[in-house]
């Protein structure tokens, strides 16, 4: 078992339990997590746009957390691990990287936003790389 593939997989895991909260919780989820104003006033409007959105996004990683175990060999194997791992990596550090080029202008987010998901998301792909590196061999 590879621990840096399990815990990326409880991290991915839990940001998609958040991302649960937000659909749960509404408008003041959405703010606190810094989705934007529109997509709270969206939330409190009830229109179903956030909550197809955040379920999208909560599939997604919740896929990408299955993966993550698979790899570290606590579930059962999925097709393409080390295709999809590559990918999942890549796309958590380009997110990480780009983020931070909206920090000067948010796009209807906030500073704080661009900067604390942009520290969680390289951290998230850094913690896969060194788990993907290790695990190479047998993917």
């Amino acid at each position: 078992m590879n621990i840096f593939l399990i815990i990326a997989g409880v991290l991915s895991g839990i940001v998609a339990i958040l991302h649960l909260g937000c659909i749960y919780f509404g408008a003041p989820w959405y703010r606190f997590f810094g989705a934007g104003e529109q997509m709270a006033l969206l939330s409190e409007q009830g229109s179903i746009k956030p909550t197809l959105i955040t379920s999208g996004i909560t599939f997604v990683l919740s896929m990408w957390s299955m993966y993550a175990f698979s790899a570290a060999g606590i579930i059962f194997k999925l097709p393409l691990t080390r295709l999809a791992l590559i990918l999942i990596t890549f796309i958590y550090i380009a997110r990480g990287i780009v983020g931070f080029l909206f920090v000067k202008s948010p796009q209807g987010r906030t500073p704080e936003f661009w900067i604390w998901s942009s520290i969680i998301c390289l951290s998230l792909g850094v913690v896969h790389l060194i788990g993907l590196k290790q695990q190479w061999a047998s993917l």
